[in-house]
């Protein structure tokens, strides 16, 4: 494909023109016969070997040119259709003896000239109606001008085209496997696991291919394109074409002569495009997820619906040309929910609860004698997690509970306890939990109402820091532990870290710097301080205080970075 502009001026240029300068009258019949072919209006040459991204207006066609120069040249037309079904044909042109860069210098006929225009369409070769990938394919093309029409009768649409003359060995898009299904391999209620087999453009050629995987609940998709187009209805895929992907019409004016149609009505290319967001307030969002996972072939799409029914497509794409080709999707629906699972919690003793992002537990507690009041110790080692509690059916309680909660409620003879868990939206939740009918011998330490640890300015040297904290008014036992971080631990990596309920256990003994039993009858009188040293000028200290209650169990206060002097 190379000497497209003469092959489209000898197009567009009666054949007298070629050796000598348009007349006056020439020129303006030229330009009469632009104006009635409206097929020179909205033209782009499709380069040879490039796939190219372009916008079709509804029932506004267009046209695209390309040059084969020898006969029995290999020629491979694909069209893709993006979010719409397109009608589109393909034409030959052949090019007549003689029509090269030198002129006979005999001026032909006008008639002739006319008769050469109005056959421009020349014989079609294809053509398809639909929204598959569709290709035409000849291992011998003869030479000419070749034409691809392209129509839209349903809606504004994306597409992509791609034209190349080079042996079938190159491969412009990644190759499927002799089975290209998508299998469903493991099925859950809130997970399903695909695998399929490798391409053999990754596998064997080794050329640079990632897979992506695309989910929703309507329908399988048969392009990457079509599914970005769903995926992007209020983002990229409705805008505009991007500069560089579509290529603009003849440049006329390049080779000195006025653009043609000047002064008519609009034309495709002078509609304004569509603008972002456009009609996003009516439209509703596209139910669908897009993932990209590289060259494993095996995936698990998690966070889905019990009792749902999904639809799974895999596409493999080259990384440096950016084409794809769509494996045969699947669908699957995930099991459904069995019902609420509920643990039984015992009278005094502690619960490790797990809770899933935006997941719930069911815990329930039947106290075996009569009793007059329950309590719950909760403690939230992460983030918040909400709590619901009801006594036989009905509603008593329901809050938010961050750090360790003590909530106390009145008790009545033969009551079942039903506690209901949920997680939020940021993460999983990991909490303990205990129920008990004697609160005096609960094995969670109490906590006073602020547990942040106090750092003095003016008391920090070179090789010390001095650090204070509120006590409580039972006897526990303190224990305080150092861990030298860098300059980057900030407050989002320690609020990612801090895990409350993991205890001294879990620290290392070099990192442990003293334990020691504290307690005040008097709130106000209940602080304790402590210099640790032997730090390093200069070093940031995490710094971590643990109050261990009778039963073992331990809740940790907010931690605290502190810096040493550099100069003292």
């Amino acid at each position: 494909m190379v000497s497209l502009q003469w092959c489209l001026l000898w197009l567009l240029f009666p054949l007298s023109s070629r050796t000598q300068k348009f007349p006056t009258r020439d020129e303006e019949l030229f330009q009469m016969q632009i104006r009635d072919k409206a097929f020179f209006h909205d033209s782009a040459v499709i380069p040879d070997g490039a796939e190219i991204s372009s916008y079709l207006f509804r029932d506004t066609p267009k046209r695209y040119f390309f040059a084969v120069e020898e006969d029995n040249t290999p020629l491979s037309v694909t069209v893709t259709p993006c979010d719409a079904p397109l009608e589109w044909k393909l034409s030959l042109q052949e090019l007549p003896e003689g029509a090269s860069g030198e002129g006979s210098g005999e001026p032909e006929p006008l008639e002739q000239q006319r008769q050469q225009m109005s056959n421009e369409a020349g014989a079609e070769l294809f053509s398809y109606r639909g929204n598959d990938v569709e290709s035409f394919v000849s291992s011998g093309s003869p030479s000419g001008l070749y034409h691809l029409e392209l129509l839209s009768t349903e809606k504004d649409t994306h597409f992509k085209v791609y034209a190349t003359t080079t042996p079938e060995s190159d491969q412009p898009y990644p190759e499927l496997p002799y089975d290209p299904r998508v299998d469903v391999t493991s099925l859950g209620r809130t997970t399903v696991t695909l695998a399929w087999k490798p391409s053999p453009t990754a596998s064997v050629l080794r050329q640079p291919t990632q897979y992506c995987v695309v989910i929703n609940r309507e329908h399988n998709f048969k392009s990457l394109c079509a599914a970005e187009a769903k995926l992007g209805a209020d983002d990229a895929f409705m805008t505009a074409p991007k500069p560089g992907l579509d290529f603009s019409p003849f440049d006329f004016a390049h080779f000195g002569f006025p653009a043609p149609g000047a002064g008519q009505e609009r034309s495709v290319l002078s509609k304004p495009p569509p603008k972002p967001g456009r009609h996003a307030a009516s439209r509703p969002r596209a139910d669908i997820q897009k993932v990209c996972i590289g060259n494993k072939n095996i995936f698990t799409v998690s966070d889905l619906k019990p009792g749902t029914q999904y639809y799974f497509d895999v596409f493999v794409a080259n990384s440096r040309s950016n084409t794809s080709t769509a494996y045969v999707g699947t669908f699957a629906r995930t099991q459904e929910d069995a019902g609420q699972k509920t643990a039984e919690l015992k009278d005094g003793r502690v619960a490790d609860v797990f809770v899933k992002r935006k997941g719930a537990k069911f815990l329930r507690f039947a106290p075996v004698s009569s009793h007059q009041k329950v309590t719950f110790f909760i403690h939230s080692c992460l983030d918040a997690v909400q709590i619901q509690v009801r006594r036989d059916g009905k509603l008593i309680l329901a809050q938010n509970v961050e750090g360790v909660r003590q909530l106390q409620l009145r008790g009545k003879p033969k009551a079942k306890y039903l506690v209901r868990l949920k997680g939020n939206r940021r993460g999983a939740s990991l909490l303990k939990i205990l129920a008990t009918t004697r609160p005096s011998k609960h094995s969670f330490p109490t906590l006073p109402e602020d547990t942040r640890i106090k750092a003095f300015d003016k008391l920090r040297t070179c090789s010390s820091a001095t650090v204070a904290w509120l006590g409580t008014q039972e006897r526990n036992k303190f224990c305080i532990y150092k861990k030298e971080v860098d300059d980057t631990y900030d407050e989002d990596r320690k609020k990612r870290e801090q895990n409350q309920c993991l205890g001294p256990d879990t620290r290392k003994k070099s990192e442990k710097v003293l334990c020691k039993y504290f307690h005040s009858q008097n709130p106000q009188k209940a602080v304790t301080a402590e210099t640790i040293k032997g730090l390093l000028p200069g070093r940031a200290y995490l710094l971590d205080v643990y109050v261990i209650g009778h039963g073992g169990h331990s809740v940790k206060y907010q931690s605290k970075v502190v810096k040493t002097r550099k100069v003292c």
